[in-house]
């Protein structure tokens, strides 16, 4: 008896060292021999070019990018943040949260500025009147967001970076998106939280961030275990990794049509 019982926490140490941690041990691998950035000097934070000038585009617009973080957390994580424009608008608004001095920025970096010297991934485009709907619901967010004063920015398991940009996305819910599974932080809320999952599109129970489980449409079947994400995309089919995010097909930019 004492054999099997032995044997079955052996399996499920195991199973969780698979899931968890091997991934995280192949991003290290691939880190330390490419050749990205080290440091915040060595980094290229131009323009893409992605997002034309904001004088030439008319039509409001709100962009939800991800770049794959720096040096050694980028093994880990990307980094999220926030771009909008009103109708008529001659330039591009960018929100994000940082880890030195105010943690909430405008404008510190171009709108489709590469992060560390890597290309964004835009991960929700809305243009037009849904747009225009949506952008009073974010500068309330933003104005509103409970951790921007110095030293509430925490790394892990947040508020971060993408604490921010996920406080945001819960209050435009008619965007039906959700962060990356490897934006760590994303998951942080204060306490035991039980309810619907960031997109409204399903449920999720979560404990301060450090551990949690999501069933949602968007999300589909996600386990959090300090910070690190596994699970499957049911709705475009793909593994979700710790440090990879997903492996399958791509998921399409998130829209206010696409639900």
């Amino acid at each position: 008896m004492p054999t099997r019982r032995f044997s079955r926490r052996t399996a499920i140490m195991l199973t969780i060292f698979a899931i968890f941690l091997v991934p995280l041990l192949a991003r290290g691998a691939l880190y330390a021999v490419g050749n990205s950035p080290r440091s915040y000097r060595d980094a290229d934070w131009s323009s893409t070019g992605v997002l034309p000038p904001a004088r030439q585009y008319e039509p409001a617009r709100v962009v939800v990018f991800t770049g794959t973080t720096g040096a050694w957390k980028g093994v880990f994580s990307v980094h999220s943040w926030i771009v909008l424009k009103r109708a008529g608008a001659r330039e591009w608004t960018r929100y994000d949260v940082v880890g030195w001095g105010m943690p909430l920025r405008t404008n510190g970096w171009p709108a489709d500025g590469r992060w560390y010297g890597n290309i964004p991934v835009a991960i929700a485009d809305v243009s037009g009147p849904d747009a225009e709907g949506m952008i009073p619901k974010i500068e309330a967010a933003v104005r509103d967001y409970t951790y921007s004063r110095a030293g509430d920015y925490r790394i892990w398991p947040g508020p971060n970076s993408n604490s921010f940009t996920a406080t945001v996305l819960r209050a435009v819910p008619e965007l039906g998106v959700a962060l990356p599974p490897n934006a760590v932080g994303r998951d942080f809320r204060p306490g035991l939280y039980a309810g619907l999952t960031d997109s409204g599109t399903g449920v999720e129970v979560n404990l301060n961030g450090f551990a949690g489980i999501k069933l949602a449409w968007a999300e589909g079947l996600e386990v959090n275990l300090l910070g690190l994400v596994a699970g499957l995309d049911l709705r475009h089919p793909a593994l979700k990794l710790p440090g990879f995010g997903r492996i399958g097909i791509e998921a399409p930019i998130g829209s206010a049509l696409a639900k």
